[in-house]
């Protein structure tokens, strides 16, 4: 049992880092000056969810889920 908890642990450690780096990634959430102006109802801002932004948001989501499940499997000493 302890070869499943290694390779959990070895999955975990990567998830990890592809989180971090997927964060890294994202641009800052502030619209500055430019949400005074309306400048922020822009074509990009009204379809984020297809550009390369929108992606890495869905991913962070999937690797924070991912992340959760490994910590509460490697938790609960099954293996």
């Amino acid at each position: 049992m302890s070869v499943i908890r290694t390779i959990l642990t070895i999955v975990l450690i990567i998830v990890s880092v592809i989180l971090t780096v997927i964060v890294l990634m994202q641009e800052g959430k502030q619209d500055g000056l430019g949400a005074i102006a309306g400048t922020s109802e822009t074509y990009w801002g009204k379809n984020k969810g297809r550009s390369m932004e929108g992606r890495l948001v869905k991913a962070t989501a999937l690797l924070v889920a991912v992340l959760f499940v490994l910590c509460i499997l490697l938790d609960m000493s099954l293996f």
